[in-house]
């Protein structure tokens, strides 16, 4: 597991735009943390790598959000409205992971009905500054 602290909300879209170099289609990003910790910071910087900064929009409200670019597919989920695991395949959720990159906000939640190779990603808010995260990477399956 690798720990990163990132000491502002740009660290952490920095963040997100080095991991966002790394992807490929069929990989699965799980992000947990409470609300506010930056995860949607990070997805922010893995879109500002695929040159589609002006475009994010937490999918709250809608679940996912689906970007296009020319070189990889990128679904943007938050299933924190999500009931159960069963709610996420009867909603055709799982359908995505082969199609492009998957970034599920509140993945904990599904997790046991994902593929087995992913990457969990925890984000908490430093208990000594409010503008502190700490962000752990584990790679699941790998």
């Amino acid at each position: 597991m690798e720990e990163i602290i990132s000491n502002s909300p740009n660290e952490t879209i920095d963040l997100g735009k080095k991991i966002g170099a790394t992807l490929k289609c069929g990989d699965i990003l799980i992000l947990s943390g409470d609300l506010g910790a930056g995860k949607t910071k990070f997805t922010e910087g893995i879109l500002s790598y695929f040159g589609l900064q002006n475009e994010i929009s937490s999918p709250t409200f809608t679940i996912v959000n689906e970007y296009y670019t020319n070189s990889l597919n990128i679904y943007h989920f938050d299933v924190y409205r999500i009931e159960d695991q069963e709610e996420f395949f009867y909603l055709g959720g799982d359908e995505y992971f082969k199609k492009g990159v998957s970034i599920i906000e509140w993945g904990e939640k599904i997790e046991k009905i994902i593929p087995k190779k992913y990457i969990k990603i925890d984000f908490s808010k430093s208990l000594d500054n409010e503008n502190v995260r700490i962000i752990k990477i584990k790679k699941i399956g790998y």
